[in-house]
This record gives C-alpha cells, structure tokens and sequence, in this order.
C-alpha cells in the first residue's frame, strides 16, 4: 500500500529576521498573538490526514524539538511526529538535511511531501497529492503569483501550457517570470533517493534545493507546477513578519484559521472592559489591559499599565508597558520591560509614505523617561538597559536602520 511521509524543514538561522531569531529558531516565531508560526505547516499536516510528519531540526535545535513536543502534548490528535537533528554537525543545506534522514523513510513510503516551517498559509496536501498523480510527475513544486518586484526574493519557474516546469531560476536578481516557488515539492520517493545521493557525490554543490537540486531536476525528470491561489507569506523578513501580522487586522484579510487553529481575537470589532480599551485587535490569553491598545497583535501575558497606548504595533509574551507610555509601530520581543512616561517608535511616516518599525530584542529593559526615535532597532544583552537611541550592555550593538 502507498502511503505519504511529510519533511518539514525548521533548522534554518532566520537570518534576515535580525534580533528575533538571535535566541530562536525562525519556525517559533510568535504570530497572531498565540500561536507559533510552525503551526501553520503542522496543522496543514493534520487537516491533510498526513499523520507521519518528520521534522528536520538544526539552529537552536532543543528549542525547537522543545516546542515541538509540547505541541504533540497539546493537541488532541496524535500523529507520528518525529524530531530529526543533524548526525554530525549542521545540515549543509535543505537537500543535506533531507539525504541525511533518507533512512528515516519507511519502505512502504512512496510519495514525499517536502514543506518549509516558516510560512503563514492553509492548504490542503491532499489536493496536489492528486495533481502530482493525474499528471503523472516524477516532482512537483507548489508555486504561487507575486508582484515581479518581489520575485527576486524566491525560486521562480518558467512553465509551459500543461504546467510542465521548463526552467526553475532561485533568487534571480532579474526574474523573467512572477511564478514563485512556495518551498513545497512532492517527490516519487525513487527519484528524490536518487538525485539527492547525485547531489551527495558533487563536491562543489551547496546541497539546497531551490540552488542545487530543482534547476537540473527539470532538464531530467517530469516535474510541474501546483498553482496555489490562496493566502501564503513567506515571513522572511522584519518587514514581512510587521506585515504578515497587520494583514491580520485588515476586515479583508484573506487569511483563514483552519479548524485544528482557532482563534480568539477581535479583529474589526471594537471593545472595552472594566479598566482599558482594545481596538480592531488581536489580544491573546492572560493579557492585561489597563490601558489602551489599537491595531496591534497581543501575544499571551502582555500587560498593558493605566494611561499607556499601544497602537500599530506586534508585543511578544510577557511583555509589560508601563503607566502613561507609548509604544507606536513598534516589535517588541518577549520579556521586554517599558518603564513609565516612555515614548517608543513615533509611529509611521504618514508623509513620507513609509512605515519606520522599531524593534526590541528579548528581554530588553527600558527605563522610565526613555525616548527611543523611529527606526531603531535595540538589541538584547545581558543586563543591559535602553538609554535614549543607545542601548549600554555588553556586547550589543545599536543600528539606526531595520
């Protein structure tokens, strides 16, 4: 019997997401306020009925395999959910990662679904689990539509009119075409065993897919292209992350919470209670909220004093935002401490039309009277404290630039 193992790729250093992957891997990433952004990947899984999942762990990986198993805890289905590390060292790349946990497949496996751990979107596996076998493809890579400005960010495909991929091109500075590629391949499991072990034996190769392994697939193998039409981000970058969340407060959000992710939020409403007030926001369990919040994503245990406004601005876990201060267009990283009368971000640049996000890493401690402009981003450290645009710790580094 045929049978459909997923991979999920969660080792990488997130490197573009600055100071919020300096003590996490990019896949736990807090978003819309209580969940992680690897959840959306597995609860894709679930409600695909794909209950043999593996993920490939590296960078900060006993923090990931540690979310990973409270997560298997907490859900009320139980899948085979399998933590795989690197044998020796770190994956050189994401086919590397893949080859090195090939023994890790079943015999009776013939299909393998390979996903990212870092992307927002809902989708149903089963679907181009069908497309792959109607067409008959050896590989197929999920794709969506991006503005041409931005395809120089992903894996681009040419196509010919059956969807046949005729050119795969990873990160051009001058993409032809505005067909990316999501991350998502199903593979015949004989054709990935065989181009992996070709890419093993290649000494010069960086052993990734989008780089390595797809651009010579489709000069040898049927490979084609899964057109999704549906709500998907790659939040790759600050401003993609700052984004991603705000989407969620649009009343035109297309972004939908699948059945094995609810939530609670109050996204277009308006409402108060007996101390503050909370508007068109997303505000997570055990928050407190003194004072006022609007257009903002609350995560779980932010508190929020008397007389304190957030507004346009994503607060991580157990964050607390003292009396009569404000933090406008601002990221503020779990364990952040503002003390009272501070005055963070300033805001967008309404005239310039440019939105200036300030960013506070883990656990970064503001004192009281503290103006930190817009468009700074303060780095965490041990023991230190935010003075002003500086930040005094050791070791830490301040930029005037996200």
């Amino acid at each position: 019997m045929s049978k459909m193992s997923a991979m999920i790729l969660a080792g990488g250093r997130g490197t573009r997401m600055d100071i919020f992957c300096y003590q996490r891997p990019k896949p736990v990433l807090p978003f819309a306020g209580k969940y992680r952004v690897i959840d959306f990947t597995l609860g894709n899984c679930l409600n695909s009925k794909i209950d043999d999942i593996a993920v490939l762990v590296d960078y900060q990986g006993n923090v990931m395999a540690d979310y990973l198993n409270r997560w298997k805890s907490a859900n009320i289905y139980k899948p085979n959910l399998q933590i795989l590390h690197p044998g020796i060292g770190s994956y050189r790349g994401t086919a590397d990662a893949v080859y090195q946990n090939l023994d890790y497949l079943d015999n009776n496996i013939d299909r393998v679904l390979i996903l990212a751990g870092d992307h927002i979107y809902n989708m149903d596996y089963r679907k181009m689990l069908a497309f792959h076998d109607s067409v008959k493809a050896d590989v197929t890579v999920g794709v969506v539509r991006v503005p041409f400005e931005q395809a120089h960010r992903f894996g681009t495909v040419a196509l010919d009119s059956e969807a046949r991929i005729q050119e795969f091109v990873e990160k051009s500075s001058s993409p032809q075409s505005d067909i990316a590629s999501m991350g998502i391949y199903i593979f015949s499991r004989d054709i990935l065993d065989r181009r992996l072990k070709e890419d093993f034996a290649q000494q010069a190769s960086i052993h990734d897919f989008g780089y390595s392994i797809l651009p010579g697939l489709v000069k040898k193998d049927r490979v084609f292209a899964y057109e999704f039409a549906d709500y998907w981000q790659d939040i790759g970058t600050v401003e993609a992350y700052y984004k991603a969340n705000m989407e969620l407060l649009s009343p035109s959000s297309s972004l939908t919470f699948s059945e094995k992710l609810p939530i609670e939020n109050s996204r277009g409403l308006t409402s108060e209670n007996s101390e503050g007030r909370i508007i068109n926001s997303i505000i997570s369990p055990d928050c407190v909220i003194k004072g006022y919040v609007e257009n903002s994503v609350l995560s779980p245990g932010v508190f929020v004093d008397e007389q304190a406004e957030v507004i346009n601005s994503v607060v991580m876990d157990n964050t607390r935002i003292g009396f009569h201060s404000i933090v406008d267009t601002c990221m503020l990283d779990e364990g952040v401490i503002i003390g009272k009368y501070c005055y963070l971000g300033f805001g967008l640049s309404k005239l310039e039309g440019v939105c200036e996000i300030t960013t506070l890493g883990k656990g970064v401690k503001v004192p009281s009277q503290t103006s930190i402009g817009r468009k700074c981003k303060i780095h965490p450290g041990i023991g230190g404290e935010a003075f002003g645009s500086r930040f005094v710790a050791s070791g830490t580094i301040v930029t005037t630039a996200v």
